[in-house]
């Protein structure tokens, strides 16, 4: 792995969030996107090198839905940059982690990615994520 992609948290209101986070790092979102199929609304902050992904649920039934449900607002993943995604997810899976995605799937931010079950990491659901090459 590559260094620390992003860091995701979970949010009630993007909205509203939004401002918060415009507030306390002094830049506005560089991107607002939906990824339909996570069921999500994303954006993301990047202030020097770091980069931080708000996620509202744009469904009762999601994951961040549920996530919030359960744990409140909160950090809800750590993602790591890769350079190929699919060796990384054969070499974790032959490292007993547990990957719920056996195939790298789009995301947000023009990225490739893939969770690791927290239940293997620690209690921190990890993702992973590789830049889709554009053409």
């Amino acid at each position: 792995m590559d260094k620390i992609e992003h860091i995701g948290i979970a949010v009630k209101s993007l909205e509203k969030s939004n401002l918060l986070f415009e507030q306390l790092l002094g830049v506005p979102p560089y991107k607002i996107e939906e990824v339909i199929s996570e069921s999500v609304k994303t954006s993301f902050f990047k202030t020097g090198p770091n980069k931080i992904e708000l996620l509202e649920a744009t469904d009762n039934t999601s994951a961040i839905a549920k996530f919030i449900e359960k744990k409140g607002e909160g950090i809800h993943h750590i993602a790591f940059a890769v350079k190929d995604i699919v060796s990384e997810i054969t070499r974790l899976k032959s490292a007993g982690f547990t990957v719920l995605n056996e195939q790298p799937k789009k995301g947000a931010d023009q990225k490739l990615v893939a969770f690791l079950h927290p239940k293997t990491t620690g209690g921190v659901l990890i993702e992973l994520c590789q830049d889709i090459e554009e053409n």
